[in-house]
């Protein structure tokens, strides 16, 4: 390779490492006068970089956001890394499938035979959870539009396809648009796309759906951020996941001892709290949206059961076992209660 475009590369590749190099700090790492740092930056502007030159005691040069994307330069392992997120960006429901396997096949192209080696070997095949529908795809353009409001923290208003039915997690779906809110995080949970934001006409923290939002231009005024609940949204989120009646926490919860190590039953426990009460015996605090839908899961570690409560979970113990039973005997079900 010629001297001078190796030298070019170099002094791309320092300009690509941080925001702002003095002049004599670049000369001194590319081992050259400040004469040819100035001509070799008006040879990368040539070729469509947008180098900035800034003035001071360290003046120095900078790159610059310019109108289109030039050439990029990546180390070993930051061009892996791409490769590898690249791959499995189909999980991301952001519906940049196509673009993401077009630039996949973009980076691989210009990779050295031993890293493109690398990639090859890892193939990653994106499997999602099993759903009984789909999880919607979020328009790209959305979610940037999404995103920059929370960045510049700009009142958003918004169109609002409400559930039908219902979901997990979903806002009010008898809500009529336009919505006025605070736009604060944009999150994924569970292979979804949400909006966290304070609801302007309803004067609460809301969850909405990506998938449903259809934005309005022009954006609004700047606006303080309010301090989120808990201070975390990871913790808020997770909140308003459970118990529909906003209260954070499960409609039905209930305790349990099982005849197990608690070292086994928390493996296998992702939100409820295991307590260890002897070798082989441990206490389980869980929730869930139904009594029944509490008994279930319990069901699996296929150990002794003991209710400490409520009622309602001993009830659904008794339903269940019913249910079972006519199961193994090919017994008629037993008709549904009326409520």
């Amino acid at each position: 390779m010629p001297k001078t475009s190796a030298r070019l590369l170099s002094l791309l590749s320092l300009l690509q490492a941080r925001r702002d190099w003095p002049g004599a700090l670049l000369a001194e790492r590319l081992d050259i006068s400040p004469r040819t740092v100035r001509r070799d930056v008006d040879r990368l502007r040539e070729l469509g970089y947008p180098i900035v030159a800034f003035k001071g005691p360290d003046g120095g040069y900078r790159l610059d956001a310019g109108t289109e994307l030039p050439p990029l330069l990546f180390d070993d392992e930051q061009a892996v890394a791409l490769a590898i997120a690249l791959q499995i960006a189909t999980t991301t429901g952001a519906g940049i499938e196509e673009a993401a396997a077009r630039a996949l096949t973009t980076v691989r192209q210009v990779m050295p035979a031993r890293l493109r080696h690398r990639i090859d070997t890892l193939q990653v095949t994106a499997v999602e959870r099993p759903a009984t529908r789909p999880d919607p795809q979020v328009d790209s353009s959305v979610l940037m539009t999404l995103s920059a409001a929370v960045h510049a923290r700009e009142v958003l208003r918004f169109d609002y396809t409400p559930a039908s039915p219902p979901g997990a997690g979903d806002d009010d779906p008898a809500a009529t648009p336009p919505r006025r809110v605070q736009p604060h995080h944009l999150v994924t949970w569970g292979g979804r796309w949400y909006l966290v934001a304070w609801d302007l006409d309803r004067e609460d923290w809301r969850t909405f759906r990506a998938d449903r939002i259809t934005p309005r231009t022009p954006t609004g005024p700047r606006f303080t951020p309010r301090e989120l609940p808990g201070g975390e949204v990871a913790a808020f989120v997770a909140s308003r996941f459970q118990g529909s009646d906003g209260s954070g926490d499960w409609p039905c919860r209930g305790e349990v001892i099982l005849d197990l190590p608690a070292a086994a039953v928390s493996r296998y426990t992702r939100d409820g709290v295991v307590e260890e009460l002897g070798p082989n015996r441990c206490r389980l605090v869980l929730g869930s949206w139904s009594w029944p839908g509490l008994a279930a899961p319990l069901g699996r570690f296929d150990a002794d059961i003991e209710v400490v409560g409520p009622a309602e979970l001993k009830d659904a113990f008794a339903h269940l076992a019913r249910r079972y039973a006519n199961a193994a005997t090919d017994a008629p079900a037993t008709p549904p209660r009326t409520q």
